[in-house]
């Protein structure tokens, strides 16, 4: 009997169950047992064993199958933060409107220096410098950037279509007010558009971007 059940010990059932713990030491996997009286009858696949109840010293639950290690959740890459580029949006707002790149971007230097957050003694606000009337009158909020630029190319389109395409009257109405160069029929006599007016057709000419502007715009 002793030597059956080491033999049944080898040749271990893989199926879940039970461990009876006999009492020379040996440990013997069985599907369950059953104790009649002084005996006990251990099953297993093939069948069952029967042997004296003391031969057992206890029965152990057989322990739970270690599940396998999950992989790790794939990490969801957040989407990238837009990076807001001045130059770009003077770019496509240039595209948007049939201006060219390099006069909305010496624009955009002159009013603002490329700052966002820009806002002059005067009130006007962000990249291209919109006072908050011209902004409402626009449909643009000017503290947004996108809308910003949007509006002030669109303003500066709109003046040179006002002006049969005559730069220096658009860049002075853009800054002084298109009621400054109706009166003059020209470009104002104010020291400051005048500057705002020759600095940005110098930068035009270099192709150099302009230095930020000290102008404080009246819309």
């Amino acid at each position: 009997m002793r030597f059956l059940a080491l033999l049944l010990l080898t040749a271990g059932a893989a199926s879940a169950g039970e461990y009876a713990l006999l009492a020379n030491g040996a440990r013997m996997h069985v599907d369950r047992h059953e104790v009649e009286g002084t005996t006990v009858k251990l099953y297993n696949e093939t069948g069952y064993i029967e042997m004296p109840a003391a031969l057992v010293s206890r029965f152990e639950a057989e322990d739970p199958p270690v599940a396998p290690p999950q992989p790790a959740p794939a990490v969801k890459e957040s989407a990238p933060v837009p990076v807001v580029n001045p130059s770009g949006m003077a770019d496509a707002a240039a595209d948007k409107y049939g201006l060219p790149r390099e006069l909305v971007r010496d624009v955009m230097a002159a009013e603002s220096g490329f700052q966002m957050n820009a806002l002059s003694p005067k009130g006007a606000i962000g990249l291209m410098q919109l006072m908050p009337e011209t902004a409402q009158l626009l449909g643009a909020d000017p503290y947004d950037p996108a809308q910003n630029v949007d509006a002030g190319v669109r303003y500066l389109r709109d003046l040179l279509t006002r002006y049969d395409g005559a730069l220096w009257h658009a860049l002075a109405a853009y800054n002084a007010g298109p009621g400054a160069v109706d009166k003059y029929h020209s470009v104002p006599p104010y020291r400051e558009t005048i500057n705002y007016v020759a600095r940005i057709e110098r930068a035009m000419n270099a192709g150099e971007k302009s230095a930020p502007a000290d102008s404080e715009p009246h819309r």
